[in-house]
């Protein structure tokens, strides 16, 4: 479950750079997310890992 945690952290830590850049660069909040995402997620490897547990988060969205 600290995985989870950890990975969420990674992400957040992420976008907290990514968003200010991309609005820097003219690019709009939501592109700053998509790319902090595109460079994090294969990284990161979040899909193969506790993936019952994501299931359940992903019910609730």
């Amino acid at each position: 479950m600290t995985g989870i945690f950890l990975q969420a952290f990674v992400y957040l830590v992420a976008a907290v750079i990514a968003v200010p850049l991309a609005k820097r660069l003219g690019l709009g909040s939501v592109l700053g997310y998509l790319i902090a995402g595109v460079v994090i997620g294969p990284i990161i490897g979040l899909v193969g890992e506790e993936t019952t547990t994501i299931q359940h988060f992903a019910e609730f969205g």
